[in-house]
């Protein structure tokens, strides 16, 4: 008789799957997603930006704002308007609104433009090295010697008609020079890893090597640095608004809201004047540095936050 042969009690057991790791651009953003102060402030700024946007909808065509209505001065907020009316009767909450749409406009480019202009001059710097990288430094240096204020203010002087696009034009100029020099530092240390080499002993381009290789690999300070630079921009606009040398005063900015609400019976007992503009514009700029401050934690491999 032959023996019965018993079934194996052992299962058998499968090798477990290796784990897929995360990009570290899928790690930033599960870190900058559960940042709580970052995503409520960027909800905000969202929001801003899309009210600004849908001002002339919401409200009426920016050419009514700057309309006086000698029987509409200086009226409490209430139903028909809701932040109240100025001291030429024109609608608060609508001027806020385009302004916004100015002043974020105004941002939001001269911060593009910026961040451009720097990271094409860093970049080339810093990956060329020698007498390019020496050049475009002593040009930066140069342009960091300008007094921006003064140099403003000269420039209004002799323009008198000077529009926005003029104003984009000479801050865009003058305030390149420190996102130029972060790049440049981030890239001469980038340069030096084997990927960048491998890039060039195949015969990749310069451009391609720099656009391709190097800065989606420095992206992460560039982005943070934009944020850092928007914010910037709108304390720039917003106070050369409030001097009278930013936007021209018929256009509607929170800078020339705050300028029109500078008299001292305004900030003693007219406050639905100047509070509206000067808070959504500290709230807009508060928002902008929570957010530039989680994707710097985001993209800090060594931060737990």
């Amino acid at each position: 008789m032959e023996p019965v042969t018993q079934p194996s009690s052992k299962a058998v057991v499968e090798p477990p799957q290796p784990v897929k790791s995360q990009s570290p651009w899928a790690l930033a953003r599960r870190k900058f997603f559960r940042n709580k102060v970052a995503m409520i402030s960027l909800l905000f700024l969202i929001t801003v930006t899309a009210l600004s946007v849908l001002a002339e909808p919401l409200t009426m065509p920016v050419e009514q704002t700057a309309k006086i209505n000698l029987t509409q001065m200086s009226k409490e907020p209430s139903a028909e308007h809701f932040f109240g009316t100025d001291k030429s009767g024109r609608d608060v909450f609508a001027r806020v609104l385009h302004g916004g749409q100015t002043s974020l406009m105004l941002a939001f480019t001269i911060t593009i433009s910026v961040i451009t202009i720097g990271t094409i001059v860093g970049a080339t710097a810093g990956f060329f090295g020698g007498w390019v990288d020496n050049a475009l430094m002593r040009f930066t240096d140069f342009m960091m010697n300008f007094p921006f204020l003064l140099f403003v203010i000269v420039l209004k002087s002799i323009f008198l008609e000077s529009s926005t696009g003029t104003l984009i034009f000479v801050i865009s100029v003058l305030s390149w020079t420190g996102t130029a020099r972060l790049v440049r530092s981030k890239v001469m240390a980038e340069k030096e890893n084997e990927y960048v080499l491998s890039a060039i002993s195949i015969g990749c381009s310069p451009a391609k090597t720099i656009f391709k290789h190097l800065l989606p690999n420095v992206m992460s300070t560039i982005i943070v640095q934009a944020t850092i630079t928007l914010a910037a921009m709108i304390v720039a606009e917003t106070g050369l608004s409030f001097l009278g040398f930013g936007v021209p005063i018929n256009i509607p900015t929170w800078g020339n809201m705050l300028q029109d609400a500078r008299s001292p019976d305004v900030l003693t007992s007219k406050w639905w004047i100047w509070m509206p503009p000067a808070t959504v514009l500290t709230l807009t700029i508060l928002s902008i540095n929570f957010i530039g401050e989680g994707l710097k934690d985001a993209f800090n491999p060594k931060s737990n936050r």
